[in-house]
């Protein structure tokens, strides 16, 4: 018998391509989450994924119950977001602050299907860099922070949603751009392009070059594309996420190099008050960025 939790999982596993990241997804370990595709194509006799070198790829099979996925799971949602407007729980303001700069490369597609989701709820966007972001929270002028996990979590709700790589940006003749790795020797007599925040909110300086005793000159620009191309112009080096560059990337404007033996990983929450954390619409939120992310390339998702 096909489920609910069926159809959940199909997606998941979809959306990132690896049974282990889908399990952590729909909050499964992996064995259940075989477990429950096994049971499935048992009941329908016929394998619904081919393992490649690149992931799990849908059967016709699959890419049917796929398809069946989308389109249940999107009007149960629609129906319980019907429910609460029945309620009287859809009103309201939700005004997010961004931790993570770059996050603005994916927001806007977040908005627009929480907007299509939630029109009765004002959304806004709490404007400039901010030293602390969790300060906006406490004082009132924020509802949802997406940043990286407060060391306290008392006063706050905290859904974790994927973590990802911190890249090295070079530019393409720089002499380190052949290096497995960069370390923070390799680093000490570059200048660091950076937004501008305080060196505490810089994973690669509060991380590596800190620890290691390198204090980098700093320039900072306020835009991505700006930091992209004051290092192509070999003003400098930056560090970024590997989602963020792909585009960059692609088109040939920089090189990109890991940072240390296993890499510079930083993650991404969604904080908000607890006094917040029930309403649907933030929870819905969440989930939304959850979807629309998936889409991003390397990034692991958070238990």
């Amino acid at each position: 018998m096909l489920e609910v939790r069926h159809l959940r999982s199909l997606i998941a596993i979809a959306d990132t391509g690896k049974l282990a990241t889908a399990a952590e997804r729909v909050h499964l370990t992996q064995s259940a989450l075989s477990h429950q595709v096994r049971a499935v194509e048992a009941h329908y006799a016929t394998p619904l994924f081919e393992r490649t070198r690149q992931g799990l790829r849908f059967t016709p099979a699959g890419d049917r119950l796929l398809a069946l996925a989308r389109t249940v799971l999107n009007d149960v949602s629609a129906a319980e977001r019907d429910l609460q407007r029945m309620k009287g729980e859809t009103t309201g303001e939700l005004r997010i602050a961004l931790e993570c700069h770059t996050c603005f490369d994916w927001l806007m597609p977040v908005m627009h299907a929480f907007r299509q989701r939630w029109p009765e709820v004002e959304l806004d966007l709490v404007a400039g860099f901010h030293a602390d972001p969790l300060a906006l929270l406490k004082e009132g002028r924020a509802d949802l922070v997406i940043g990286s996990r407060p060391k306290s979590q008392r006063a706050w709700s905290v859904r974790p949603l994927f973590r990802f790589e911190i890249l090295s940006v070079l530019a393409n003749d720089h002499p380190l751009r052949h290096k497995r790795f960069l370390t923070a020797r390799d680093m000490a007599d570059q200048t660091l392009i950076t937004y501008p925040v305080p060196e505490q909110r810089i994973d690669l300086i509060r991380e590596v070059l800190k620890p290691a005793g390198v204090e980098p000159t700093r320039r900072t620009a306020e835009l991505t594309v700006a930091i992209v191309q004051l290092v192509a112009s070999r003003r400098g080096i930056a560090a970024l996420p590997n989602w963020g560059l792909q585009s960059y990337l692609e088109h040939d404007y920089v090189k990109a190099v890991p940072i240390g033996p296993k890499g510079l990983w930083s993650e991404l929450h969604a904080i908000c008050p607890k006094a917040l954390a029930s309403r649907p619409y933030m929870q819905d939120m969440a989930d939304i960025i959850g979807q629309e992310c998936a889409r991003l390339p390397g990034i692991e998702w958070l238990a």
